[in-house]
């Protein structure tokens, strides 16, 4: 598997379990390649709905994405604090410019007090039952959740005291490059 370089722009594309696009954001700055782990920023980027409908994202965000664990996490920078929103989703591929997950529906939002909510169960349970996920999946998405869970609990990975400020440096330092 290719690897993204940093500083490189790559889009992000979600998929649904049946193949189709879901959504795909237009550009994210890489602040972190490697074989297992990529980490990324963007500001105020495109993002186009599997409907054609586009929209703008509000707040900078940095974004964690692991190749063996089943879910990624979006780090929202807000005025009130660190907003987290957790896709249970596919490990990340990453081809042709692109880093690429199914997104299975389940999602955990985090609050900057670290408490958090599973959302969308019944939009799970829906497209569980339409696109036939298997048994297995199941399973392992489900232990997904509860290792997301743990991390939060344990503030591991983006969840720890300083991923924000040392990612938010790292992005800073790319913008004002890019600018010059």
């Amino acid at each position: 598997m290719a690897i993204p370089a940093e500083g490189e722009t790559i889009q992000i594309h979600s998929y649904k379990h049946n193949g189709r696009i879901h959504r795909v954001w237009q550009e994210t700055t890489v602040l972190k390649g490697t074989n297992n782990i990529v980490i990324g920023a963007n500001e105020r980027t495109l993002v186009t709905e599997s409907d054609g409908r586009t929209w703008l994202t509000r707040e900078p965000s940095i974004c964690y994405f692991h190749a063996e664990h089943w879910f990624n996490i979006i780090c929202m920078l807000r005025d009130d604090g660190v907003y987290y929103y957790c896709n249970i989703s596919s490990p990340f591929v990453y081809n042709n410019g692109s880093l690429k997950y199914i997104d299975y529906d389940l999602d955990v939002k985090v609050f900057p007090d670290m408490s958090y909510t599973l959302l969308d169960e019944d939009e799970y349970e829906d497209h569980k039952r339409q696109m036939g996920y298997p048994e297995v999946t199941d399973q392992i998405l489900y232990r997904n959740v509860e290792k997301l869970i743990g991390w939060i609990k344990q503030r591991r990975g983006p969840f720890a005291p300083d991923f924000i400020e040392v990612w938010t440096d790292r992005y800073e330092f790319h913008r004002e490059n890019r600018i010059r």
